[in-house]
């Protein structure tokens, strides 16, 4: 029986005036997944993860999310995904509590509902007592918290986080990873971009590939290990090997020199 999907891309191709960024792609990915997309920078992850909410508009092709046409509703879309870009863009003149209660209206969050779920959270990210200071004096990490609990606030029934993980402290990024699995077992969706293979190996249930806009390699860690021909090795072998770049001796040779 075929697992019920949460995004279809179907033949999407992005181009920047001469430079195709995504490349004819097509994928599928289940409700419940948490999924990895990896790549080299530039390989065209950053340009997919936005054409789903619909930020950036394909050249050609069909993408829909949870349903619905993102072309066609973007909007729609919007209101039920949480989604975190690499760098947190906020509106850091806000307080932290400020921020939070914003982003809860913009998304309808009853006001009781806003109240306990804030506290949940600020409480779960060592951000108690820090919520009344100003963004702008936020370090990197509490940043990305803060980020994080809006992406969260409106229960989404899809995540889709670039980097989630950056200069986030090990108490925290295991928090955001646990939360993750509880999150997919009540039938929520995450599409997550990293640089950190460790962390893709680790929680997600499926791997993309993608190298020069186009989807190199798809599955599992096992289905990954088979298409590298690489039975017992990690994701970062796989990855480096798949995408061309797994000898390198001599570019740590002429670092070297």
């Amino acid at each position: 029986m075929s697992l019920p999907t949460a995004v279809e891309l179907r033949d999407v191709t992005k181009r920047y005036n001469e430079i195709v960024a995504v490349n004819n792609i097509n994928l599928i990915i289940h409700k419940g997944e948490i999924f990895a997309l990896l790549g080299p920078n530039g390989s065209g992850k950053s340009t997919t993860l936005k054409m789903l909410l619909g930020l950036v508009q394909p050249d050609a092709g069909e993408i829909n999310v949870l349903g619905i046409n993102v072309q066609e509703d973007p909007v729609a879309v919007k209101r039920q995904v949480g989604y975190v870009p690499e760098s947190p863009n906020i509106y850091e003149f806000l307080t932290g509590i400020e921020y939070l209660d914003f982003i809860a209206d913009i998304y309808t969050v009853p006001a009781e509902e806003k109240k306990q779920r804030i506290t949940e959270y600020l409480k779960a990210m060592d951000l108690e007592g820090r919520e009344g200071d100003m963004i702008n004096s936020y370090s990197d990490g509490m940043k990305k918290k803060i980020s994080l609990i809006s992406a969260f606030l409106h229960k989404p029934k899809l995540l889709i986080l670039d980097e989630p993980l950056n200069a986030l402290d090990p108490r925290s990024a295991r928090i955001v990873k646990d939360f993750l699995q509880e999150l997919k077992a009540q039938g929520v969706t995450t599409i997550l971009s990293t640089h950190v293979l460790e962390i893709a190996e680790a929680v997600c249930d499926r791997i993309g590939i993608m190298y020069q806009g186009s989807i190199l390699a798809l599955g599992n860690m096992a289905e990954l290990r088979q298409r590298a021909s690489l039975p017992s090795s990690g994701l970062e072998e796989i990855f480096l090997k798949l995408t061309g770049t797994g000898d390198l001796k001599a570019v740590v040779e002429e670092l070297l020199k």
